[in-house]
């Protein structure tokens, strides 16, 4: 995986202390799996309550140094904490953050690792870093995320529900804005491989001309939701039919329910139909999923 080997030991000294409401999140969690294009430099700790931050870091850094790690504070205010974890010459840096707990899944147990955000959930979150700031890293991801997780399209439908200022043509469009990359901006990123900017650039373009296709195919009503495919049981684009269910985030987030009933993407009719026969959830201000 692109965590370099001091990295893993650390997260493997920390996982005690992490929970569902004290969770790895960030690059750490998206950029573990082979196919990544590139390395994180540090490791993020997302808590759900500000109080939760200095605490933990406490109990983190008690840990470390147990274990023979010097932490170093360089940053420390009310909801973040950052500090330089360093042994025998190596080092990474180690933010503890306040975020919040509306999102749409659970943290995850990984081994080693301990709570994790959910893949998904980081993938709205970048996708909401990248309209609020245009960063190499953060455009590196979603061109990752689209190939590897869930497509750009689907993530702008559901992120305008953590994030209730945008809509997904807004946020769309504030997209569109950014990925003026050029190549020294993504060679100074630590790569796991050769990128071709001009290949990343293109890529970028037909993600963004198919999330537009997408955000105009679906019924408005619905924004802000995922969409999660009962036979694969995972949340997917909604652009080949079959049984899909709404699900909405939450504080704490929820994991989908088993049953479905079969959602209508075509074009004409269907889709007249498929308005017409929309309720709006009586839950979804709970974000509790909703069936269709």
């Amino acid at each position: 995986m692109p965590l370099n080997e001091f990295q893993r030991v650390v997260l493997r000294v920390l996982s005690r202390g992490r929970a569902p409401n004290r969770h790895l999140a960030g690059g750490a969690v998206l950029h573990k799996d082979p196919t990544s294009p590139r390395f994180t430099r540090d490791l993020d700790l997302f808590h759900d309550r500000e109080e939760l931050v200095g605490s933990t870091f406490l109990s983190d850094s008690k840990r470390l140094q147990s274990n023979g790690y010097h932490v170093e504070l360089t940053l420390s205010q009310p909801g973040y904490i950052r500090a330089i974890v360093s042994c025998e010459g190596q080092s990474t840096r180690v933010d503890w953050a306040h975020d919040s707990a509306w999102r749409f899944m659970p943290p995850q147990r990984i081994p080693n690792v301990g709570h994790a955000l959910h893949p998904v959930d980081i993938s709205v979150n970048k996708v909401l870093a990248l309209a609020g700031r245009d960063e190499p890293r953060n455009f590196l991801d979603i061109n990752y995320i689209n190939r590897e997780i869930i497509s750009l399209g689907a993530l702008c439908w559901a992120a305008c529900g953590k994030d209730p200022g945008f809509s997904p043509t807004m946020l769309l469009e504030s997209l569109a804005r950014k990925g003026r990359i050029r190549k020294p901006d993504i060679d100074r990123l630590e790569l796991a491989a050769p990128i071709d900017v001009e290949t990343l650039k293109r890529e970028w373009i037909g993600s963004l001309e198919a999330a537009r296709k997408l955000v105009r195919s679906l019924p408005a009503e619905d924004a802000g939701c995922l969409y999660w495919e009962e036979s694969t049981r995972k949340f997917v684009t909604p652009d080949n039919g079959g049984k899909l269910r709404r699900h909405f985030a939450t504080e704490g987030g929820v994991i989908p329910q088993v049953a479905a009933m079969p959602f209508l993407t075509s074009t004409g009719p269907k889709r007249g139909a498929l308005k017409r026969s929309y309720r709006k959830p009586k839950d979804a201000a709970r974000g509790k999923p909703d069936e269709i």
